[in-house]
């Protein structure tokens, strides 16, 4: 049974365990698993044995991930339509340490970014990158030597560097211009909608086969404004009848979409300049079970 100084120990490394498995994994239901299998594994050990709690419970969660990914990977083959990772709204219930460029960032971009990274590189450049993992550490719990998880690191940072948005700009800006951007979306004034989109904007939406979605990424300015003024013909451009409230979501300003019927979405803006440079649309209900709102 864990003693009184074991629960304190591991609640005082919850947030950062329960960060660590959501972004290997990219859900909020699965990393809660991990960090559950992680107590459970810390419950069994021997505790005045453990020179560093935090170490050992690191390499536990990320081995979990690692068994995780080999089913997950099979199952995103199959998946219909584009996928995003599970929204997250607290992101601060994630965050990594207070130090390091990418400790707050649960960005789509960086999810999507570590998405096309290998289990290995993905791990080895959350655990070192994000968390401050020193590359003993890294090498430990990845059963790889120094150098090569240093090499794993560094392939996977020129990735994500890559994918993150150039140009940043300040969150209370951020902030109005989505709500002009959504404004512009639900009144059905396309001349404002498209020009809060850049060019090469993409829309992504996710629906895994159960809502009405578009099955690959939009891309262009042109392609994302005729896909909501067809849903606008439709009568099935989001608006009337649901409630909009605004909340960061994966950091990003962003909308909780809540339907008369039940229905919830989510979507994200991100910026590059003054312009919309991706949407992220969630409605795959599996996805939000997670997300309440009152």
């Amino acid at each position: 049974m864990v003693s009184n100084a074991g629960i304190v120990v591991f609640e005082r490394e919850r947030r950062r365990l329960t960060g660590l498995a959501y972004r290997m994994l990219g859900s909020v239901a699965e990393a809660e698993d991990v960090v559950q299998d992680a107590w459970l594994r810390w419950d069994r050990a021997d505790q005045d044995a453990v020179r560093d709690a935090g170490a050992f419970l690191r390499r536990v969660v990320t081995r979990l991930c690692l068994d995780r990914l080999k089913s997950a990977q099979a199952r995103r083959e199959s998946y219909v339509g584009p996928w995003l990772p599970e929204p997250v709204v607290e992101a601060a219930a994630m965050t990594g340490p207070d130090a390091g460029e990418w400790a707050d960032d649960l960005s789509f971009a960086l999810m999507l970014a570590l998405e096309r990274l290998s289990p290995l590189e993905r791990a080895a450049f959350l655990l070192h990158d994000v968390f401050g993992v020193d590359f003993a550490e890294v090498a430990l719990t990845l059963d790889r030597a120094e150098p090569a998880c240093r090499q794993l690191a560094a392939r996977a940072r020129s990735h994500v560097r890559s994918a993150r948005p150039r140009f940043r700009v300040p969150k209370d800006r951020r902030q109005t211009l989505a709500s002009a951007f959504i404004d512009a979306l639900r009144t059905g004034d396309v001349a404002r909608f498209s020009s809060l989109l850049a060019e090469d904007a993409v829309l992504y939406t996710d629906a895994g086969g159960q809502r009405a979605a578009a099955l690959n990424p939009i891309r262009g300015r042109d392609h994302i404004v005729r896909f909501y003024s067809g849903l606008a013909r439709k009568g099935r451009l989001p608006g009337p009848g649901m409630s909009w409230n605004a909340s960061p979501v994966n950091g990003l300003p962003g909308f909780i979409l809540l339907g008369d019927d039940g229905s919830i979405q989510t979507i994200a803006v991100e910026f590059t300049g003054e312009q919309v440079s991706a949407i992220y649309v969630v409605s795959n209900p599996e996805k939000l079970r997670h997300l309440s709102v009152h």
